[in-house]
């Protein structure tokens, strides 16, 4: 087990989860949207949560502001964390519009105002597992989606549940959070969630 649970902690990295949410949001209300619109939604935000991204930690990299993809150090977020924030004005302004996409719109919202907790976290030397902040709001993303499409299917965010805690076990293992960052993580994950929810439920 010891073996499997860092696995989990590239899986569900944060900078993969912003598609894991596309994907399931498109595949339930696939019937609206033409497989073109899905493939051009998809790309977009591939581009702009992810490859944008690693795009900038490499040069980060490279000119030694961090070490590792997982960002260990508080100081080393805060650039990151701030380009994450400009991202997601982007695709909430301009690419995921709330006429078009209202539910995947408000979940970016969150996203954003989630991404701001955690910079104003890191200004104060406050390290929050931006791993529990990005699979927590999936998870309440999923648990919303599944009441507001009436899906009726537990098993999405039991599976999504299941997969918080796997996170957080496997960050404990690899030592790379106490259980208060994780619980800090947690909470400015699902806060902005649950205050958007009531607006598209």
């Amino acid at each position: 087990m010891k073996k499997i649970l860092p696995f989990f902690s590239y899986l569900l990295h944060p900078i993969f989860i912003s598609t894991y949410a596309a994907l399931f949001y498109l595949f339930y209300k696939g019937d609206l949207f033409s497989i073109q619109e899905k493939y051009f939604v998809l790309v977009q935000i591939l581009i702009i949560t992810a490859i944008v991204p690693v795009l900038f930690f490499l040069l980060l990299r490279s000119t030694g502001h961090v070490k590792s993809v997982m960002l260990p150090e508080v100081t080393e977020r805060r650039i990151p964390l701030i380009l994450q924030c400009f991202l997601y004005i982007l695709l909430v302004k301009r690419s995921i519009v709330i006429l078009r996409y209202p539910e995947l719109h408000f979940f970016f919202l969150g996203a954003l105002f989630s991404s701001i907790c955690a910079v104003i976290c890191s200004l104060f030397k406050i390290k929050a597992s931006l791993h529990m902040l990005a699979i927590s709001s999936f998870t309440v993303f999923v648990i919303g989606l599944n009441i507001h499409l009436q899906l009726h299917n537990p098993y999405w965010p039991a599976l999504l549940i299941l997969l918080t805690g796997i996170t957080a076990s496997s960050r404990l293992e690899m030592k790379a959070h106490s259980v208060k960052e994780l619980l800090i993580g947690l909470l400015i994950g699902i806060m902005p969630q649950l205050l958007f929810l009531p607006l598209w439920l």
